[in-house]
């Protein structure tokens, strides 16, 4: 069974795609800004249900909020500029997940490896 379209849900994937990798808060403000009054914990069930249905991926850099984006079902990571938390997509050189063999998979069947790339942004450098 798959979502019901409402104004939320299509304000919250809308957002999502202008603005890949924000968090919560900065979608609930955005969402608002379109529809109005929205509570930040509609906001938060919106995003729960559309990760959960396969609709946005929920990504968790370390020390930051959790982000989201609606690349899904492709091979790809992030890297992360330490100094303003600005997350970039970046293609898999090997292409196909999970793209990582770990030395000893315990029994678990590894269908992805998220790795995250951290460092300074050309502006932060700058600065």
């Amino acid at each position: 069974m798959g979502l019901r379209v409402t104004a939320p849900r299509v304000a919250v994937l809308r957002t999502v795609a202008e603005h890949p990798h924000s968090d919560a808060d900065r979608i609930a403000a955005h969402v608002r800004d379109e529809l109005g009054s929205v509570s930040t914990q509609a906001v938060y069930d919106v995003l729960k249900a559309c990760v959960g249905n396969g609709l946005l991926r929920r990504i968790e850099p370390a020390g930051s909020p959790a982000r989201y984006e609606t690349r899904i079902g492709d091979n790809h990571h992030h890297l992360v500029c330490r100094a303003c938390g600005t997350v970039v997509d970046i293609d898999c050189v090997v292409g196909a997940a999970p793209c990582l063999t770990p030395s000893d998979d315990h029994g678990f069947v590894v269908d992805e490896a998220e790795v995250t790339f951290w460092g300074l942004c050309p502006s932060c450098r700058e600065n």
